[in-house]
């Protein structure tokens, strides 16, 4: 499976996954839970699951407000920087976070407590992880001039306008950066470059059309902005295996 992940929290409740990113392999199950704290292009591929015991996780969509405000209580002499800056992070599971998430997920039976109750426990989760070892890294995502956010703007940009000629220094000044040090900080969250990332955004968004609306390679091509067909082709393969 392959797809662009939001900032997000992930805890597996029964099996086991690994996620590709470029070169770098996580994999995480009901010990370890994943985190992204900006948007990335990955591979995803279940690796543990049965008919009888099927895969099954938790996802919680974390959103840069309200972390931002809860940040402020949490760390009220400001947040600690992050000792690596990587946009996705697995971590030993905290008891106290599935134990929340699990009340969050009972309350999906339960419409009225579910509106009551249901934001006091998505704060309890997020404040949990903030107090977690990884709570550098999600403060990040709610501080708005941390370098995470600064990149997270770049890339907001480049998914919008991945068709389009690549721009590094406009981005760059978007960032409020230099463009040698956006493009290593950039590369430092995402694991890629500028011009990488972009290039998988038009190769995934190629994949998708050629699969579901039948178009042929070239049209693809020209869809997601390349100039040249044999370009197309050969990135194409060099991504997916196959041309």
């Amino acid at each position: 499976m392959r797809a662009t992940l939001r900032p997000m929290l992930c805890l597996v409740a029964q099996g086991a996954k690994m996620i590709s990113l470029v070169q770098r392999v996580f994999e995480y199950d009901a010990s370890r839970m994943l985190i992204f704290s900006v948007d990335l292009p990955v591979a995803g591929e279940v690796r543990r699951a049965t008919l009888t015991d099927p895969y099954l996780c938790f996802r919680l969509d974390l959103d840069a407000s309200r972390i931002a405000e809860l940040a402020l209580r949490v760390f009220p002499g400001g947040a600690p920087t992050p000792d690596d800056p990587l946009g996705v992070y697995v971590g030993d599971t905290n008891g106290e976070i599935v134990d929340a998430a699990a009340r969050l997920v009972a309350l999906m039976s339960q419409p009225v407590e579910a509106r009551l109750l249901g934001p006091l426990v998505v704060d309890e989760i997020l404040i949990r992880l903030l107090r977690s070892p990884v709570g550098a890294r999600v403060a990040q995502i709610g501080t708005a001039d941390s370098k995470l956010q600064r990149i997270a703007k770049a890339v907001t940009e480049i998914r919008g306008k991945f068709s389009q000629p690549l721009r590094v220094k406009a981005l760059a000044r978007l960032a409020h950066m230099s463009a040698s040090s956006f493009h290593q900080q950039f590369k430092d969250v995402t694991a890629m470059s500028p011009l990488q990332y972009q290039k998988v955004l038009r190769l995934e968004e190629a994949r998708r059309l050629m699969l579901a609306h039948s178009i042929d390679a070239k049209e693809a091509a020209s869809e997601v902005g390349y100039q040249s067909a044999s370009q197309f082709t050969r990135e194409y393969a060099r991504h997916f295996g196959s041309g």
